[in-house]
């Protein structure tokens, strides 16, 4: 018989991101004319939205969630990397060339590499 293990995020993991995510937050906010790009990654879906922190108000997103996205063949790079695309070319449509990127205290690595590179490929500055 194999063991299982469990793939819950423990808390001592929980509040090591927490404190990485609030490190980064110091110096990156966002503003009416570079707004913030934040990413936030769960084990299965990522999520990207462009943030106006001044006024409080999320100006542009786009998910794995989304139905064009989920649909699409590929592994969860692929996805992300479609959704970093789709962040760009929605944030150009609404008239936003610059941004500055929020990891959300993830590394800047894989899922959150790629999708960063798809947003610049689309246009976006950061």
């Amino acid at each position: 018989m194999g063991i299982t293990v469990s793939r819950k995020r423990t808390a001592k993991a929980t509040t090591a991101r927490k404190r990485r995510q609030f490190r980064v937050r110091k110096r990156v906010v966002g503003t009416a004319e570079r707004p913030r790009l934040a990413v936030f990654r769960s084990s299965k879906h990522i999520v990207a939205q462009v943030i106006d922190d001044t006024r409080g108000h999320t100006l542009v997103a786009a998910s794995s969630v989304e139905t064009d996205v989920r649909g699409a063949e590929g592994t969860k790079s692929d996805k992300s990397v479609k959704v970093g695309e789709l962040v760009a070319q929605r944030a150009k449509d609404a008239g936003i060339t610059a941004v500055v990127f929020d990891r959300g205290g993830n590394r800047y690595a894989g899922r959150i590499a790629k999708l960063a590179d798809a947003a610049r490929e689309g246009g976006l500055e950061f």
